[in-house]
């Protein structure tokens, strides 16, 4: 039997939900036994925390670059020669396109989920923010205190847990969700922990002095995806990504908020994708 393989580069496993059949090998970028179940239910998820995640040290790959090609690498030591996509979520997009960029001959294509791009990320605020409360010695409390809240007061969590989500007021949206996802982001913030991680991307982000050069070099047809209601990573990331790599095309998401796949036209994006991904391998 045939098995395709796609590269899931990303925080949330709903990211892997548009593969539909195919087997999907994750590196995820929050908790791993989060991701193993959710690929687990249909497919064979093979699971790497991204470098100071979970059980992986920084000293794996400081630099989106680094941790492509170590993707790259274990797709390699895997027998895994070809995989029909990269699809890079929320801070993961800059390792999806240098992996895409410095592995052509691995990559057919690319998809870009809420994705940071060329653009100057994240503002001052989050940046000097996250080097208070997720510092080593503090981010264990931190997440800890985030998982009481959402343990005792469920509600009060889903009002203030999103704030920075959404271009929305955060009430508006939580009452606009639908059951299944109030209680799918609920499980999604009672697991969540960020290491030595979320720091390392934030440094290495900021230290980038040009994150476009390697979207020329990412010559795969691409999909970007992104909502302009995103308050987490601005809808100009998905122009600038579009604008700089050669063969992309964006898909505008109807989604109140950064976790595109709570929007109503989740089925419809996810579609999409599925066609994307089914085109079979794409022509020079």
């Amino acid at each position: 039997m045939s098995v395709t393989w796609v590269v899931v580069l990303g925080w949330i496993s709903q990211a892997a939900l548009m593969a539909g059949a195919y087997v999907v090998v994750k590196f995820a970028l929050s908790p791993s036994r989060h991701g193993a179940r959710a690929a687990g239910k249909r497919r064979r998820g093979d699971v790497l925390d991204a470098c100071g995640y979970g059980r992986t040290p920084v000293s794996t790959g400081r630099s989106a670059a680094r941790f492509a090609d170590v993707t790259a690498a274990l797709c390699g030591r895997l027998g895994i020669t070809r995989v029909a996509a990269v699809v890079g979520v929320s801070g993961g997009g800059p390792t999806a396109v240098a992996m895409a960029a410095r592995h052509p001959e691995t990559v057919e294509r690319l998809i870009l989920q809420s994705a940071v791009g060329p653009l100057p990320w994240p503002d001052r605020r989050t940046y000097l923010g996250a080097q208070v409360i997720f510092v080593p010695g503090r981010e264990r409390a931190t997440w800890a205190l985030v998982r009481a809240l959402v343990r005792r007061a469920p509600a009060t969590a889903l009002r203030l847990l999103p704030r920075d989500l959404t271009t929305l007021p955060a009430a508006e949206v939580v009452a606009d969700l639908r059951p299944e996802d109030r209680a799918q982001l609920i499980a999604l913030f009672s697991r969540m922990r960020s290491g030595h991680g979320f720091l390392n991307d934030l440094r290495d982000l900021r230290a980038d002095a040009d994150p476009g050069l390697l979207l020329a070099d990412a010559t795969q047809p691409s999909l970007v995806i992104a909502s302009r209601r995103d308050g987490a990573v601005p809808f100009a990331h998905a122009e600038a990504l579009t604008a700089g790599l050669r063969r992309a095309e964006l898909l505008e998401s109807s989604a109140d908020t950064h976790f595109v796949w709570f929007g109503e036209d989740w089925p419809e994006v996810a579609a999409r994708m599925r066609g994307f991904l089914s085109a079979g391998p794409p022509s020079a």
